[in-house]
């Protein structure tokens, strides 16, 4: 039996300064805790009944489901339309059946606008300041995610520098490189490996050889993100958390329609397009002719493409 490979520590920073993140941490392209940064009121205020209070009223779409290992591939849990109120209560209760994931999304229209907690969260938000850590015109979204305990969200990357700021509660956050990818069996932006610790060796024989990072975040952590990484979080109590994204890249390089920072780079969405024009080109050779000329193709966009640096750790 393959064993997953043992998850090297995520460094974690003590706070210095506003600079620090984008300073010292960012440019190594390497997630990493920033530990004591201030976050306002909010690790003080945000208890069960304080959010009840403030978020009582607010109605928005959450992710119900009754098994904690959530699977976007087969949707095994629904949206609901719920009372954030409610929401809070039963999440922190844990005595329901039914378990919890909110990630916020914008009220005014969210298949186009990115969600801010200013906007969309008004009775809250001021409870939450972070230091100038990210110019703001760089800024793209901050996102509210509440969690019932146990509750494991799919491994994914986004295509945006974060930082994932706990607020309440603690969760354990399994990350790897995005050199991992030929690993990870994706569709789309998401893994197929729902179950990381266990994976289905048959249907996914290298996901246990992807090296992981791995990080416990306590209240008052925040753990860098770096674009492309793939992550796993793992919610071990009631959980509430503001991830903040930004476009560390030119603008024009992102998907101006994406409200929620997981759609490839322009470039990027455009070779893939490219790329199926390509292999409908291959259909029409037998079976061996076009499996030669497709691993041709395969060396050139290692030759071309491939970082040479992340070849060498190979």
């Amino acid at each position: 039996m393959t064993n997953i490979s043992t998850p090297l520590a995520i460094p974690i920073h003590t706070y210095t300064s506003h600079s620090q993140l984008l300073s010292t941490i960012t440019p190594l392209r390497l997630p990493a805790v920033l530990r004591g940064c201030p976050l306002g009121h909010c690790t003080s205020t945000w208890t069960i009944d304080y959010l009840v209070e403030k978020l009582t009223g607010v109605v928005k779409p959450v992710h119900v489901t009754t098994n904690p290992d959530m699977n976007f591939a087969c949707k095994n849990f629904k949206y609901s339309s719920l009372d954030l109120g409610k929401v809070v209560r039963d999440a922190a209760g844990g005595k329901e059946e039914d378990m919890f994931y909110l990630r916020a999304v914008s009220e005014e229209n969210p298949r186009t606008k990115p969600v801010r907690l200013e906007e969309d969260f008004p009775t809250i938000a001021r409870d939450f300041t972070l230091p100038d850590m990210v110019p703001e015109s760089k800024i793209f979204s901050s996102v509210l995610r509440v969690s019932s305990g146990r509750v494991r969200v799919w491994t994914h990357y986004d295509v945006m520098d974060n930082i994932y700021c706990q607020v309440v509660g603690h969760k354990e956050a399994i990350l790897w490189p995005p050199a991992e990818a030929d690993k990870m069996y994706l569709v789309g932006d998401k893994s197929r490996v729902v179950d990381i610790e266990h994976p289905d060796l048959e249907q996914f024989p290298l996901f246990p050889l992807a090296q992981q990072y791995k990080a416990d975040l306590q209240p008052g952590d925040i753990l860098f993100i770096p674009a492309l990484w793939f992550h796993n979080m793992l919610a071990k109590d009631f959980g509430v958390a503001v991830n903040v994204f930004w476009r560390e890249l030119e603008f024009k390089l992102y998907d101006q329609k994406d409200p929620y920072g997981n759609k490839d780079h322009l470039p990027a969405a455009k070779a893939m397009r490219m790329l199926d024009n390509v292999m409908r080109q291959l259909q029409d050779l037998p079976e061996e002719y076009k499996d030669f000329y497709a691993r041709r193709l395969v060396l050139r966009v290692q030759e071309k493409c491939y970082s040479k640096t992340k070849m060498g750790k190979e």
